[in-house]
């Protein structure tokens, strides 16, 4: 796994750059709002201050062995996605984590895959391929303002418009079956993992690793990645899966390594009001770090998947 800007910045005391009400004290909880995050994306536009690409270094959008570069489009925007070849392959007799009394004849299960930082790199698609050999169709979009792509980059916002574009391109891919599509995401992707299973019901089952549902806290350690108004709260609330926690709209394992504690309290809380809503919705714990936990997170992601 490539390091990122974000590996390299993890743990920076930027939090004085934010405005003071994004500076809010860490022991008070942001708000549950009770409107569905879903209707709540209908009426609101976010404000970008500041229009530019992303701010990781892009890289090729070559496809990585195993994969073929695939267009969608998001709106008006014409971007780009590596999905795996094994689509018009023959499903596997056994595997670990499918359940065959699930499979249809002639279609498999599918994973839209989220890769972490702000491009799409080579390395990321390591993160697709435990749910290539399980079986899974999987897919791995670049958003919006990455790898030279167009579009203004937002700060997770607009991009999860762009996650549900590329879900649904995948979802009808021949091979695909519609009715078992899944969506897993790491670090930033993790963190649009959640906010786009709060805007759909497209999805299975979808696992977020090491992402972040409090924006507020995200935005206190990455200020440099602000491009909306900070003076505006709502810009934060509909960054965060932590203010529309009782909008799931499908079952959700959110993990992150032991050594990754920044963000447990807010995921611990999260799950905390989805459950209370009667929601499934899962925090859990794996031994390592931010990039070694990885192969633990996607296998807990796998039985979980295949638990649904």
């Amino acid at each position: 796994m490539p390091l990122t800007r974000r590996h390299l910045l993890a743990g920076a005391g930027a939090g004085l750059l934010l405005p003071d009400m994004a500076r809010a004290a860490v022991t008070e909880a942001p708000k549950l709002i009770a409107e569905d995050y879903a209707l709540a994306r209908q009426r609101f536009r976010t404000n970008l201050v500041r229009k530019g690409p992303a701010p990781d270094e892009p890289q090729p959008l070559a496809p990585p062995h195993g994969a073929r570069r695939l267009e969608y489009k998001s709106g008006p925007l014409n971007l780009a996605a590596w999905i795996s070849d094994n689509a018009d392959r023959a499903i596997p007799l056994s595997t670990g984590s499918l359940s065959t009394g699930s499979l249809s004849t002639g279609s498999r299960p599918a994973v839209l895959v989220l890769h972490g930082g702000n491009a799409l790199w080579q390395g990321h698609w390591e993160l697709a391929r435990p749910y290539v050999e399980a079986g899974y169709v999987a897919m791995m979009p670049a958003l919006r303002a990455e790898n030279g792509l167009p579009g203004y980059f937002s700060g997770f916002y607009d991009e999860t418009a762009d996650v549900l574009a590329a879900a649904q391109v995948l979802r009808d891919q021949p091979g695909v079956d519609p009715a078992r599509l899944h969506l897993a995401g790491h670090s930033v992707g993790g963190t649009l993992t959640m906010l786009a299973t709060m805007a759909t019901p497209m999805f299975r089952a979808a696992a977020a690793l090491s992402g972040n549902p409090d924006a507020r806290a995200f935005f206190r350690h990455y200020p440099e990645d602000i491009r909306f108004d900070a003076a505006e709260p709502g810009e934060f609330d509909m960054r965060s899966a932590l203010c529309f926690a009782t909008s799931f709209k499908c079952p959700l394992l959110m993990l992150h390594g032991s050594e990754e504690t920044r963000s447990e309290a807010a995921l611990r809380l999260t799950a905390e009001r989805a459950s209370a809503a009667g929601l499934t919705v899962r925090h859990d714990i794996v031994e390592g770090g931010h990039t070694s936990a990885i192969p633990a997170e996607s296998a807990e992601a796998l039985r979980f998947f295949a638990s649904v």
